[in-house]
């Protein structure tokens, strides 16, 4: 095999020699310092970005999300992701380019349900997910660190163990993962309890009770959870629960139209989405019936897109909640070059599919006109299946470390498998010198958001945006 290195194969595919000579000239080219660098003299404005967001989402909603992402640094951080990619597109990048979620803070790790029914501790969120440079997700999470360590109080060497950490777990598994085989790379996951066991030595017994709770809540959550939780039984049929302005039934809010028409038309809209699913889980899904739908306000970044919740019901009486969320184009996509998608629920997807150890099984998308015409993206997914997430107001230093690692972790496996592996380990080197780099910046982003979030409340105290409280 010896003769081989530094050859190409007959498929034309670059030996490994040559993946990491281009991690190695991509260093030149951007070293480590410069990653630690964010601030440009000619910064957009923050708030105005945001406005700009807005003008595609429901209006009612737009002050439901403001009030979410005024409550702190953290939650506006969460909602911000926009801002951060065009702070991102003034910076060097590497030009080692991945799928990237897009979105890559801490809140959008978490717990759910595999195919196979085990509990997998992955990337949950996909709404920005696009090809760009592997530096940019990294950014996105040891940054969220640092936001959300200063809001717990911790204080500067406790937030630099925890950023720190981050960095080095995501170097450490790249390099692990630029020696394995393609297939194993691919089948690369973290299983929650198995890391619990892993790594108990150093938890501290509080931290071990948190996570081993959180582990043990997801189990439970699943359609059937979730129907006693949004359904009231009404003539002997289970009915959405409504809540406004956080869970509105449809015919609620379409109230002048022919519930029947809506419907069918509701029902025409999950055929054309079951045909998105493979073979054997478009069998599945028949055996299901459509009962209802309803609008359902989700998340900080999302407020104000259209989200639905599906109730349907097997002959058995088992009820599966689905989950339509409105797809619009990545953030990303503004300022980098990349593949163009016809549907927008296809890309989150196809990116889900790629980043994700395993994925839901009834994850798909779907395109149509809405009643005000307007034509609209969709991916659809199971609503509750065994999904669960840390508190991150609750987390100890110790207990933010862990989970920052296992955040590190699972991203370098979903880069890992679409990006060039190789060249990317090489590019960080054994050393610690982009743990470093990666530490500086996520504090100078935290100043710099804790800057935007102060500016954000200015807006809403002078009444340029309206922000609604407590919803």
């Amino acid at each position: 095999m010896a003769d081989t290195v530094g050859r190409r194969s007959g498929a034309g595919q670059p030996t490994r020699a040559e993946r990491a000579e281009s991690g190695l000239v991509a260093r030149r080219a951007t070293p480590f310092e410069t990653l630690a660098e964010h601030e440009t003299g000619d910064r957009r404005d923050p708030v105005g970005l945001l406005e700009t967001q807005a003008a595609a989402r429901i209006p009612e909603l737009i002050p439901v999300r403001y009030g979410r992402m005024a409550s702190s640094p953290l939650a506006f951080y969460r909602g911000s992701a926009l801002i951060m990619a065009d702070d991102l597109s003034h910076t060097p990048a590497t030009g080692l380019r991945t799928q990237l979620c897009g979105d890559a803070h801490l809140s959008n790790f978490g717990i759910f349900a595999t195919p196979e029914r085990k509990l997998a501790f992955d990337i949950n969120d996909f709404d920005e997910t696009y090809p760009g440079p592997f530096e940019w997700d990294v950014k996105r999470l040891v940054a969220s660190l640092a936001v959300a360590a200063r809001q717990r109080g911790f204080n500067g060497k406790q937030r630099r163990a925890v950023i720190g950490a981050c960095a080095a777990e995501y170097r450490q598994t790249m390099l692990r993962q630029a020696e394995r085989g393609t297939l194993a790379v691919w089948y690369s996951h973290l299983e929650p309890i198995a890391e619990l066991v892993e790594l108990r030595d150093e938890l501290d017994t509080s931290t071990k009770k948190r996570v081993r709770k959180t582990v043990e809540k997801s189990g439970h959550r699943d359609s059937v959870q979730a129907l006693a939780k949004l359904t009231t039984e009404v003539d002997g049929r289970r009915k959405i629960i409504s809540n406004p302005p956080l869970i509105i039934p449809i015919e609620e809010i379409f109230a002048e139209e022919d519930a029947e028409s809506l419907f069918g038309e509701l029902r025409e809209r999950l055929r054309d989405y079951q045909s998105t699913l493979q073979d054997n889980r478009r069998v599945l899904l028949g055996q299901f019936d459509f009962v209802q739908a309803a609008r359902k306000v989700v998340g900080v970044g999302s407020v104000g897109t259209q989200a639905w919740i599906l109730l349907l019901q097997g002959v058995d009486g088992d009820p599966l909640f689905l989950q339509a969320k409105e797809a619009m184009p990545s953030v990303l996509a503004r300022y980098l070059d990349g593949p163009s998608f016809a549907n927008q629920g296809e890309r989150v997807v196809a990116g889900q599919r790629l980043m994700q150890a395993a994925s839901d099984i009834f994850l798909g998308w779907q395109q149509g006109s809405g009643h005000d015409g307007v034509v609209r993206d969709f991916y659809v997914r199971q609503l509750r299946d065994g999904k669960g997430s840390a508190v991150v107001e609750e987390m100890t230093p110790s207990g933010m470390q862990l989970y920052g690692r296992l955040c590190a972790r699972v991203l370098a496996y979903g880069h890992a498998r679409s990006g060039d592996r190789i060249a990317i380990a090489a590019y960080l080197g054994a050393g610690s010198a982009f743990d470093t780099a990666m530490t500086a910046f996520a504090e100078s982003y935290a100043d710099q958001n804790a800057r935007d979030h102060a500016a954000f409340l200015e807006a809403i105290d002078q009444g340029r945006i309206t922000a609604q409280f407590g919803v």
